[in-house]
């Protein structure tokens, strides 16, 4: 039986955490609420201390707590202030601190008033925008958070891949518990691709009703929290429709890489009849940009746009969103089992973030590439699809890529990779194996 325990370590993130420790700047972490930014800083307090770290060094606040939540930044400020050991390197770590007004002045203060490491936490994006720029511009370094990868989601299962000899030559991958007990790769993810990767949900195993209701939990915090609370703290008045954000957001959840154009969202809700009742007209493309931005801020969406690969250059029409989760997409939707395609598009999609790439839609001619994904020292070029068993559909995904003429990697991800493991160059590779080769 799979198990799970309540603390696993996110490697990826801790040791990119730490690697900033001892900066002069802040390190801030960022990302939807409960993929686990509270966990890592734990974690890293847990590595301090096994570092020789004293606890009267350490200084934690997470502000989603009674005991922080009604604080001003004064009171942080004097809290923290208090605490400070005096003649020792201090480290602060405050979670969720956006929701403290004025905390920008406190944060500066710490970086300026003490010998302190400062370690912060927030679910909007706004948190490095305008709002934070101002104070720590060039003095702080952004580790953006994901919910768990394929691999980190086996992990949290207690599932180890190992690789084996083949009868055919070579190796392949195999899923076994600490117990011993083996599992098919495939099967676990399908598990993925239905439950999605937030830590909570791997904790409950693959209960559909348990996960449901975290998810449903995880949906009803941005919203409320991350959006319309935060709307009304900033005095704003663009948000103001629950209902209508709702739709939005179940608008983008069921077109995840499809294109989308913002000033058609409103027109295709009032066309299909998805507004309230008393709704006259459709939202203008003011709003409906007002409350996709908003969504993106608080990263439970994320927009990726078009790239002319010939013309390099990105252009400004038709972009693409994805759902940080694809747990959460299910979850809205009901656990309809539709548009699988999409749906692997948008773990790939991720998964490219994860790696370091920055990733846009290509676009060649009137063909289009699912992925340019691009870093510093690597660019590759990436189709997804269910399978390439079918003749009609390896010519339908190859096309775009063989109209490309530069050398960079092409690959073509897909659950049924056929026969052939590459054609005129292109790779065509197994995606789950892909996905466990990080």
């Amino acid at each position: 039986m799979i198990e799970t325990r309540l603390l696993k370590n996110r490697d990826r993130y801790l040791n990119k955490l730490l690697g900033f420790r001892d900066s002069e700047l802040v390190k801030v972490v960022t990302g939807i609420r409960r993929c686990g930014k509270s966990s890592l800083l734990k974690l890293a307090v847990a590595r301090l201390k096994e570092s020789g770290v004293s606890s009267d060094q350490i200084v934690e606040m997470n502000f989603e707590s009674f005991e922080f939540g009604k604080m001003t930044a004064d009171d942080v400020y004097a809290y923290v202030k208090e605490r400070v050991a005096s003649g020792k390197r201090m480290y602060l770590f405050f979670d969720e601190i956006q929701r403290i007004d004025g905390w920008e002045n406190a944060i500066n203060a710490f970086r300026v008033d003490f010998n302190a490491d400062v370690y912060v936490t927030g679910s909007n994006a706004c948190l490095l925008s305008s709002e934070y720029s101002t104070y720590l511009s060039g003095r702080c370094v952004e580790i953006k958070m994901l919910p768990l990868s394929f691999r980190e989601f086996l992990d949290f299962h207690d599932v180890e891949v190992r690789d084996v000899a083949s009868v055919f030559g070579g190796v392949r991958k195999r899923a076994v518990d600490k117990d011993g007990e083996q599992y098919d790769l495939r099967e676990l993810f399908g598990a993925y691709m239905r439950f999605g990767g937030m830590p909570g949900v791997a904790n409950v195993g693959f209960d559909q009703e348990k996960a449901s209701a975290l998810l449903d939990g995880i949906y009803s915090t941005v919203v409320v929290r991350d959006i319309l609370e935060r709307e009304n703290r900033r005095g704003r008045r663009q948000i103001t429709d629950p209902a209508l954000l709702r739709k939005i957001i179940l608008f983008l959840a069921d077109n995840i890489g499809s294109n989308v154009s913002v000033s058609s969202i409103g027109a295709t809700l009032a066309n299909e009849g998805l507004l309230d009742g008393g709704r006259k007209g459709a939202p203008s493309a003011n709003t409906v940009q007002a409350y996709v931005d908003a969504l993106v801020e608080s990263f439970f969406f994320y927009e990726i746009k078009r790239f002319d690969v010939k013309g390099k250059q990105l252009l400004r029409t038709l972009g693409k969103y994805y759902v940080v989760d694809i747990g959460l997409r299910n979850s809205l939707l009901d656990f309809r089992d539709r548009d699988r395609g999409h749906a692997l598009e948008n773990v790939v999609y991720f998964e490219l973030l994860r790696r370091g790439f920055d990733v846009a839609v290509g676009k060649v001619g009137d063909a289009e590439i699912d992925f340019v994904a691009t870093r510093a020292d690597k660019k590759i070029y990436v189709q997804t699809t269910e399978s390439m068993t079918s003749e009609d559909v390896r010519k339908r995904e190859l096309a775009p890529l063989q109209k490309i003429r530069d050398s960079y990697e092409k690959i073509v991800l897909s659950l049924e990779p056929g026969l052939d493991d590459s054609y005129d160059g292109i790779k065509s590779l197994n995606v789950i194996e892909w996905l466990l080769d990080d």
